[in-house]
């Protein structure tokens, strides 16, 4: 995607000033397209494995990126289990939100109707972000959640819901009504996945940039804002949904705004 398609009010020439950072990683430097990731992380706690988002999945409808259309790359799924993970022993399923990149792998297609994936856990979800999609009826919905409600495996939570001393949620609202955080404690550390709050280490300079499929632009800025602020002040370990390797890193202040630094 084009910066300038991904930030509609950035100003033009925006990107110039920052093609020796971003580039290869972040910035295609051929194209000038950014490179966003799309990527599941994997919790292991003393009592549970959890997944936190499931990507774009297989034969999945798209009507916004022909890429993902019909995709018939099981590459996902065959790393997971080239890691050693079994679906079947997956105690939970966390979502972020319902896009379709989000929400993917929640199902497989197989023998021509939709399945959980991972048929024993428990999958997380906002109740308000399970209204909205309910109310769209996109295929995301239709594809990737519903069949998971039908099997009576969906858990609908409010945005503050706690797992355990672990794992628990913090609201984020402004991507999608019911968008969420998912915070991490162990052994006095703590971390926390953003999910769709930040989607690019340029919007940490610029969090006032409006991000193009953003439900409530006004009210994510503020939730970009007020994350990054925090996450400069406590310095947990932040990990994101969508940028490049490491993925990983800390929120400094800088001037008015933030920087992202990625872990070595």
């Amino acid at each position: 995607m084009a910066p300038a398609d991904a930030w509609p009010d950035m100003p033009a020439g925006s990107i110039d000033e920052h093609r020796r950072w971003l580039e290869p990683a972040a910035l295609c430097p051929h194209t000038g397209k950014l490179i966003i990731a799309i990527q599941t992380w994997v919790i292991r706690t003393s009592h549970h494995l959890i997944l936190v988002d499931t990507c774009i999945g297989c034969n999945k409808t798209n009507h916004y990126f022909n890429d993902w259309h019909q995709r018939t790359d099981d590459t996902w799924y065959k790393r997971l289990l080239d890691k050693g993970i079994d679906p079947a022993r997956v105690d939970y399923v966390f979502c972020t939100h319902l896009h379709g990149d989000h929400c993917g792998w929640n199902t497989r297609l197989m023998d021509g109707r939709w399945v959980p994936t991972f048929p024993n856990a428990k999958y997380i979800i906002a109740r308000t972000e399970i209204d909205k999609a309910a109310g769209d009826n996109a295929p995301a919905y239709q594809e990737s959640v519903l069949p998971v409600i039908e099997t009576g495996q969906v858990a609908a939570v409010e945005t503050d819901y706690r797992l355990d001393d672990n794992v628990w949620l913090e609201p984020a609202p402004g991507h999608t009504p019911g968008h969420v955080a998912v915070h991490l404690a162990s052994v006095g550390q703590r971390a926390v996945l953003c999910g769709d709050l930040i989607h690019s280490p340029l919007q940490c300079l610029y969090p006032h940039w409006k991000y193009w499929i953003d439900f409530d632009h006004d009210q994510a800025v503020a939730t970009r804002r007020s994350f990054l602020e925090d996450r400069s002040m406590d310095q947990y370990l932040v990990l994101t949904a969508h940028f490049p390797s490491p993925s990983a890193g800390r929120v400094t202040p800088r001037g008015d705004a933030f920087r992202f630094d990625f872990l070595p």
